[in-house]
């Protein structure tokens, strides 16, 4: 059999290919120019072999360190054809996510406490784990890999690494020993190494079976209420609201909980002249490429600049989610979870694990509301009846989010004014987020977050 690294060292130009070809590849926007191995460890040996490879993928400068599980078989599984890395002789290699029989390994590992090469595998306090279990891949996922574990454990692969300790799994952790109700319980962990210093690879968690995720149930709302022929009920077709409400709470919680486990500190000048500078940089960098937003530009400056007279003292700052939007929660029988709280992946490790106000995760929901009332408007001809009924779906479904979050949060030290002004800044501050986004990735969604700057400008809720 060949060496393991020396196959990831042979597979470098197949995987040059293969990555950017892959939904979790954040790399898209230039060309790969190397890959190197940084770490390979076999977890089987033989036939079937799998390795756990941690390569640095350069483009054009940008070096950045990915996880790949990587198998082979003399026979190999039927799997996708987008998971073959490399096909002849002993290269015969494939991402391995999809093959059932090999990750029950990882499973395995961490109910025993394993420890192979620079891996370590464990299982949180207190927690036994069964074993013996097949795994699927959800392959919904966009910058990781999840595998579901018998319908009883989610273990995620966090694809794109950084050196430390991941902050979704600090977090759960945090939450978990406090006893938040709005979280899937932590049960292990895989943790790696990367420049030297221990490294979250994995995190398992208590799967819910019975869970549909926010985005589905709003849009499903959105769907019904246009498709009835009664276009002038209050809310045809189930009203989403009463969720909406309830959501709004339980982010509220979860925020409590935050702030009860590891603490909040108010901001100070210099971190309020920080954000607005930040805002304003973006306002004019987005201007400058999308004509569409220069109209507002002078609306929107003048947004981020009265951000100077908050009191700095009256704005909390504490460990949020990041990410917040409705595919980033689900529905149980119990109630609402969050989920993923990585913070936004495409931002510096060093902003997604910084303390932040709340109020950015309310400004993403708000957002999300938006994106779920006009999901079925885009690309199709114009319908003002549809159009309004889309504003009045997002408009009732914002406001009754925000009303059980404010109720939820009444012991907040934010004056109403101030409050009013954060969020109003951050909801426009990540509408221009999304316009960059989409001029450059879904030139026909563009209209979605320029709708909400528009209706913003002329003072609509």
């Amino acid at each position: 059999m060949i060496d393991p690294r020396v196959l990831v060292e042979e597979l470098a130009t197949d995987l040059k290919h293969w990555l950017p070809e892959q939904r979790w590849f954040a790399g898209k926007d230039r060309p790969v120019t190397t890959v190197r191995p940084l770490g390979v460890t076999e977890l089987v040996e033989g036939d079937p072999q799998l390795l756990h490879v941690v390569v640095e993928v350069d483009q054009d400068g940008r070096r950045e360190p990915y996880q790949l599980l990587v198998g082979r078989r003399t026979h190999p599984p039927e799997i996708s054809s987008t998971s073959w890395i490399g096909a002849g002789g002993e290269l015969n290699a494939y991402e391995a996510s999809g093959d059932a029989d090999l990750t029950s390994v990882l499973l395995e590992l961490m109910a025993c406490g394993g420890q192979v090469g620079t891996l370590s595998f464990e299982h949180e306090a207190g927690v036994e784990l069964d074993t013996g279990l097949r795994a699927r891949p959800i392959t919904s996922e966009q910058s990781n890999t999840s595998l579901v574990y018998g319908g009883q454990y989610i273990l995620k692969l966090f694809r794109k690494l950084s050196p430390g300790e991941n902050k979704d799994l600090v977090l759960h952790r945090a939450l978990q020993k406090i006893g938040s109700k709005h979280i899937a319980q932590p049960l292990g962990s895989i943790t790696g190494e990367l420049d030297g210093e221990p490294t979250t690879v994995g995190m398992l968690q208590r799967f819910v079976p019975d869970a549909v995720d926010g985005w589905a149930m709003a849009t499903t709302s959105v769907r019904d209420l246009m498709a009835s022929q009664d276009r002038h009920a209050e809310e045809a077709g189930g009203d989403f609201a009463g969720e909406a409400e309830r959501l709004g709470r339980a982010v509220a919680e979860v925020h409590a909980d935050l702030a009860k486990a590891l603490g909040s500190e108010a901001a100070d000048a210099a971190e309020l002249e920080r954000t607005v500078r930040a805002m304003v940089a973006r306002l004019e960098t987005v201007a400058g490429q999308v004509p569409e937003l220069a109209e507002h530009a002078p609306m929107l400056r003048a947004a981020f600049e009265k951000l100077r007279g908050v009191s700095a003292d009256a704005v909390p700052m504490q460990y949020i989610h990041g990410d917040l939007h409705l595919g980033q929660v689900l529905r149980t029988v119990n109630g609402w979870l969050l989920i993923d709280f990585e913070g936004e992946p495409a931002a510096p490790v060093e902003e997604r694990q910084a303390l932040r106000s709340p109020l950015r995760d309310v400004a993403g929901m708000l957002r999300s509301f938006d994106y779920a009332a006009q999901q079925m408007l885009v690309g199709q001809p114009d319908d003002v009846e549809l159009e309004q009924q889309a504003a009045e779906w997002a408009a009732r479904n914002r406001a009754a989010f925000y009303k059980g979050y404010a109720v939820a949060r009444e012991d907040t030290s934010v004056s109403p004014g101030d409050q009013d002004e954060l969020l109003r800044a951050f909801e426009l501050d990540k509408a221009i987020y999304e316009v960059a986004y989409e001029y450059a990735n879904r030139p026909d969604w563009l209209g979605v977050p320029l709708a909400s700057i528009a209706r913003i400008a002329q003072g609509e809720a």
